[in-house]
């Protein structure tokens, strides 16, 4: 007897999966918002877990720590940002679209939304500057960058394990985008999509000095 499978068996697995990045994602903005707000030491997973609508298991089933949920925001916003630089026009030149493939992603994010009262962005810095957080961040700059240099190797046609390239452009591109969102605490009058144009414009111009 054949088995009929219908459309939706076929569309179970993708649904599947868009809806573990959406739970992935909601957590890390919970652990996010909690800790800007509370400070490190006042948020508990259970508490992250609430703020997102699922159980505790749940959050563990996703997460080891709340410092992995919060560093986690890093490592999505770097994997799309990679996701859409694949996908920009292959003739386009490397920094235009790398630009372009941030400014996509930064886009959607609270830095863009006007978010930055002085409340919340004392909070942020305190989050930022965190001791526990430090080696989260550690693991989740290393795998941007991974990320990063795959992507450029693709669209440079440099090999990521033999050639320097891929990994000197990989490395730069994480570092401006620490950068911007260092800068943005700091002035956060200026528009994300102007911090994000002068990064990676200075990067393009071989970083001259200013």
């Amino acid at each position: 007897m054949v088995e009929i499978v219908g459309s939706d068996d076929r569309e179970r697995p993708g649904l599947r999966e868009r809806k573990k990045r959406e739970t992935r994602i909601a957590l890390s903005w919970a652990a996010i918002q909690l800790t800007v707000e509370r400070g490190w030491d006042n948020v508990r997973v259970e508490d992250i877990a609430a703020a997102a609508g699922v159980s505790p298991r749940t959050f563990n089933n996703y997460f080891s720590s709340k410092g992995e949920a919060i560093a986690a925001r890093h490592v999505e916003r770097a994997y799309a940002i990679a996701a859409e630089l694949r996908a920009q026009p292959a003739d386009k030149p490397l920094w235009e679209a790398v630009t372009d493939a941030a400014l996509s992603q930064f886009a959607l994010g609270l830095e863009a939304r006007g978010e930055t009262s002085d409340e919340r962005t004392a909070g942020l810095k305190l989050m930022l500057a965190e001791p526990a957080l430090q080696a989260e961040f550690a693991k989740a700059y290393m795998a941007a960058e991974a990320e990063f240099a795959e992507v450029v190797a693709e669209r440079t046609g440099t090999d990521v394990t033999t050639d320097l390239y891929p990994r000197l452009v990989a490395g730069a591109i994480g570092v401006a985008i620490s950068a911007v969102t260092q800068q943005r605490l700091h002035t956060p009058d200026v528009p994300i999509e102007q911090l994000i144009r002068e990064a990676f414009g200075r990067l393009a111009a071989g970083l001259t000095a200013p």
